[in-house]
């Protein structure tokens, strides 16, 4: 078990899960290094706004935010809001990225995050019939005022049943172990 899950783990028995994944983010020395923070987030996680401020820090050569600071303010969120969500019987992971440039950050950026009650619903019905499934995300990194579009990730996440997921590992430890 990783370092920030088990912290998590502890802590959430003393501080609301809000409040916990909005400190957790905007402290972790892993997600400060992207120069973004969390500004805004339901109770429920089912919504999370970042804020990614352009300052010396993140500026690359040209003078505007560099795709990397763009790319990592952006990555882990998805995923780490969808394991929140759903209880521990879910096994969560990032399956792929993809990010498009659109134009320069020349401001501060923001990316909201959002899954719907009926998203979630779905993502727990599917699970149940196949066992894991792959799901598509896309987060847009804008202006304050959304009117323009600075770039776009799409994001593919990995989710499967717990028990699914390990039946699957095991069977695919044995059959590598028999190919030796």
């Amino acid at each position: 078990m990783s370092f920030y899950k088990s912290a998590s783990e502890i802590a959430s028995k003393y501080i609301s899960k809000r409040v916990l994944f909005k400190y957790g983010f905007n402290y972790s020395p892993m997600y400060r290094r992207t120069t973004a923070k969390i500004i805004e987030l339901t109770e429920d996680l089912m919504y999370v706004k970042i804020k990614l401020p352009i300052s010396y820090k993140n500026r690359n050569y040209a003078n505007t935010i560099f795709g990397g600071s763009m790319f990592s303010a952006v990555d882990p969120i998805s995923m780490v809001q969808l394991v929140n969500i759903l209880d521990n019987e879910y096994i969560v992971w990032d399956k792929s990225a993809q990010i498009q440039f659109k134009r320069p950050g020349r401001e501060d950026l923001y990316a909201e995050f959002t899954f719907s009650t009926e998203e979630v619903e779905d993502i727990k019905a599917r699970v149940a019939a196949e066992g894991e499934i792959e799901i598509p995300k896309e987060i847009l990194l804008t202006t304050k005022n959304k009117d323009e579009v600075i770039a776009r990730v799409r994001k593919v996440i990995y989710i499967a049943d717990k028990a699914y997921f390990k039946e699957k590992s095991k069977k695919r430890r044995e059959k590598k172990e028999a190919s030796k």
